[in-house]
């Protein structure tokens, strides 16, 4: 069985290293994490990944839970 993730965690990866990818790969999505990487010069994942973890920081933990500890 998989380590739950932890949402401040996840959270606080896409807002630092979002640009990166850093937090798909910590939540499981590989492929995400991937596609990311590719296009990390662009700029466009860092604001996607600040928004991202934004959007991490407001979601409830059962929601949270229910979409990325399955």
């Amino acid at each position: 069985m998989a380590k739950p993730k932890n949402k401040l965690a996840a959270a606080l990866l896409a807002i630092f290293l979002g640009g990166l990818g850093v937090h798909k790969f910590y939540l499981g999505k590989v492929g995400a994490g991937i596609l990311y990487l590719v296009f990390c010069w662009t700029g466009v994942p860092e604001i996607v990944g600040i928004i991202e973890g934004i959007l991490m920081l407001m979601m409830s933990d059962e929601d949270f839970s229910a979409k990325y500890n399955r």
